[in-house]
């Protein structure tokens, strides 16, 4: 990135909960106040619960920009955070999806559910189809994402992906590698 660039933009992916594990809250609070400390844009699913309302709001807290996107039918259960930088509010998770992802630079998965597990293999498809080259990173707090990464070895060695399928995910252990890693691949790539 050069100096006249615009910051990046970085959508996370995570839980509308909060998890079992008080790792997740502390990893998600880290995280939003880093990116705002680095300067720059969170985006996310515009929630105010679960880790999402905690990177939000840790973000918000140390100055950041957020920018949060979400489907009218989740403004009650996902209390929309209406105090973001920009707030849209989409017709679909569908559109929901594609406005996080066309306003970022990068994609980073904290733990989440099914919702994040779908947002997780939409990018990863298009990786591994060439539509994008956005560093995909997963957070792995507390070596929550070992499973996952362990099913995509197995999707592999059972001959229903390539090995390069594993080239288009970074896992971190902390907030700080998240940052690292960021800076590394988006100032390589700008």
């Amino acid at each position: 990135m050069t100096a006249s660039a615009p910051k990046p933009s970085i959508c996370v992916y995570c839980g509308s909960r909060p998890g079992t594990d008080p790792a997740y809250i502390e990893a998600a609070t880290e995280f939003g106040t880093v990116l705002a400390r680095e300067g720059w844009r969170l985006v996310y699913g515009a929630g105010d619960v679960g880790l999402m309302g905690a990177v939000a709001r840790a973000a918000q807290s140390a100055g950041g920009d957020t920018f949060g996107v979400i489907p009218s039918h989740l403004m009650q259960l996902e209390v929309g955070k209406r105090d973001l930088t920009r707030f849209v509010v989409t017709e679909n998770m569908h559109e929901r999806k594609k406005v996080m992802f066309m306003n970022s630079d990068a994609i980073v998965v904290l733990p989440g559910g099914a919702g994040s597990l779908d947002e997780f293999f939409e990018v990863l498809t298009w990786a591994q189809l060439g539509l994008h080259a956005k560093p995909i990173l997963l957070l792995d707090t507390n070596g929550y994402w070992g499973p996952l990464t362990a099913l995509v070895d197995y999707v592999i060695a059972q001959g229903f992906a390539d090995a390069s399928l594993r080239d288009f995910i970074t896992r971190v252990e902390t907030p700080e590698a998240a940052l690292a890693t960021l800076r590394e691949r988006l100032l390589a790539s700008g």
